[in-house]
Formats: C-alpha cells, sequence, structure tokens
C-alpha cells in the first residue's frame, strides 16, 4: 500500500471512489469522502480536487457523525 499521509495531495488518491455525503443544495462546494484502506477516510474539498486530503479513522468519522447528530456542531452555524 503507498503511504497515505494526512495533507497528502487528493488527488493522488486517485479520482474513483470519491462521495458527496454532504453536497450542497446548488451542487456547490461539496465535502467529499473516500474510504482508503486501513480503517481510514480521506476528506477533500471538491472545489479544490487536488488540495490537501484530511486522512481520518473510521473511528474518528463515526465520533464526528454522531457529534454532528446530537448538536455539538451547531455553534458553527
Amino acid at each position: 500500500m503507498r503511504d497515505i499521509f494526512n495533507g497528502m495531495p487528493a488527488d493522488q488518491l486517485g479520482a474513483d471512489g470519491w462521495e458527496k455525503p454532504w453536497s450542497g443544495p446548488n451542487g456547490g462546494s461539496c465535502v467529499e469522502t473516500k474510504k482508503v484502506g486501513g480503517g481510514r477516510i480521506a476528506v477533500r474539498q471538491s472545489r479544490d480536487p487536488s488540495g490537501p486530503a484530511l486522512i481520518c479513522t473510521t473511528a474518528a468519522m463515526a465520533g464526528f457523525v454522531e457529534g454532528a447528530k446530537n448538536g455539538l456542531a451547531d455553534f458553527l452555524l
């Protein structure tokens, strides 16, 4: 497996497999995610597909999603 690290150019992870679970209503600026193996998930900004990728564990992503569902990120709105 090639080295996958936080901040790497997201386009080095390939073009296939990216999903837009949090797409905006007009298809604009979106967060894209991709499973990259080893229990990790890559996150990137769709308007900058070669920009830096945030690499997190499946457990970290689950915690983020659960926290957002419980209102822990409401202060951002």
